[in-house]
């Protein structure tokens, strides 16, 4: 458990979420999550040189990326060391766990957790490969190969939902009736003119020429889900439960959550009353091509860790890229599927990977405050069959 680590409130953002080849697809992530972090800085009156350290959170390929942080960092205006995280979906929890351990040593004062991504117009790498016939190199989509293929298990990633679900015996009915819900909730974030998305959300300044640029206040690419529409569509695997309206999809984003000691947190909390204080770090790793059950033991593990059980918890939110991850987990915990990830989830809202967790985190806070405080579970999975989870208490 962790003693020392503490969120200020209002210490963090998210910007909106645009699906893929929307309207930040043709932004260097590292740039564009750079420059956002510089302008939201600037709207809290904080200067780069608060922060020491940056936990810099990325998953695809960018140009320049080898740089990666420093050149984040550069951008923002801030002198500081960085650390390139790269953990699938488990990225921003990992990044936010570091910080949090940083802190609890004594290392670090006031690190700045920075997580970026762009699934759009993901590169293509190629390798030498003197051995290929004539020479042929070996080259890779780094996203859509990877979606499609784990080489561990050479199972696609739709293919472990599946698993799971015929494993927990889940349904078609059941997977659709989750999408509608999710989706459901996810207007509840959109009401009185997005009155929850504003307490959090960023908005992002996108150069289109060198005189013109356009701001994007909201997430883009949200598709309407209804019951008729939902059980229209066929199955994206032959006798599977899950559609493409079940599903998650790719997206682009970026997100800032800093983690700083009690009293640093306090001084630059936007309400010196509220505490939100870094509890514990949980992670797992299910049996291969079973990814969507992942949470359930890394839940388990920051629960213990944290000393206390799921129905303490006031707040759960689960990064859900399938129907069958939350499906298993409820059934799994004995939970009500409705009772969590109000506002949003990554189902409706998109996965721009490193970002993802970091926004259910941001939300996860925001909900405990409305209802008083309390406990928070964040837990999702990641490539390879792993997961991570996270808990943490708003007072």
């Amino acid at each position: 458990m962790f003693e020392k680590a503490y969120i200020p409130f209002g210490g963090y953002y998210s910007s909106p979420f645009c699906r893929w080849q929307g309207s930040f697809s043709n932004q260097n992530s590292i740039v564009l999550g750079a420059e956002t972090a510089k302008r939201w800085l600037v709207s809290k009156g904080w200067e780069p040189s608060i922060f020491d350290y940056t936990f810099f959170g990325i998953t695809v390929g960018q140009h320049r990326w080898f740089f990666g942080g420093t050149w984040a960092n550069a951008i923002i205006g801030a002198e500081i060391p960085a650390v390139n995280i790269m953990q699938a979906c488990s990225t921003g929890t990992t990044c936010v766990y570091n910080a949090a351990q940083a802190i609890e040593q004594g290392q670090i004062n006031t690190p700045m957790c920075l997580m970026v991504d762009r699934c759009s117009n993901g590169p293509h790498t190629v390798w030498p490969n003197p051995d290929g016939p004539g020479g042929e190199v070996t080259s890779e989509n780094w996203n859509l190969d990877n979606f499609n293929y784990d080489p561990a298990t050479g199972q696609a990633m739709i293919r472990t939902a599946e698993n799971v679900a015929t494993m927990a015996g889940l349904t078609r009915q059941q997977a659709d009736e989750l999408a509608l819900r999710r989706y459901e909730q996810y207007l509840d974030s959109l009401k009185d003119g997005r009155a929850f998305q504003k307490r959090y959300m960023f908005p992002v300044e996108v150069k289109v020429s060198r005189k013109k640029s356009v701001v994007v206040e909201a997430d883009e690419g949200i598709i309407p889900c209804t019951k008729e529409g939902l059980a229209n569509l066929k199955p994206v695997l032959e006798g599977g439960i899950h559609t493409f309206g079940s599903q998650t999809h790719p997206a682009d984003g970026n997100a800032v959550i800093l983690v700083t000691t009690k009293d640093r947190a306090k001084s630059m909390s936007s309400d010196p009353a509220i505490s939100i204080r870094v509890l514990s770090y949980g992670f797992s790793r299910a049996k291969k091509a079973y990814m969507p059950a992942a949470p359930v033991p890394a839940a388990k593990m920051a629960l213990e860790n944290a000393g206390i059980g799921i129905k303490d918890v006031s707040v759960i939110k689960t990064h859900n890229p399938f129907a069958a991850n939350d499906l298993f987990f409820a059934k799994e915990y004995g939970i009500d599927l409705n009772s969590f990830n109000n506002y949003g989830s990554s189902l409706i809202f998109g996965h721009p990977q490193a970002p993802t967790v970091p926004r259910l985190i941001i939300e996860g806070i925001e909900e405990a405050v409305i209802r008083g405080g309390g406990y928070v579970l964040i837990a999702g999975c990641a490539a390879g069959d792993t997961a991570a989870a996270l808990v943490m208490k708003v007072q």
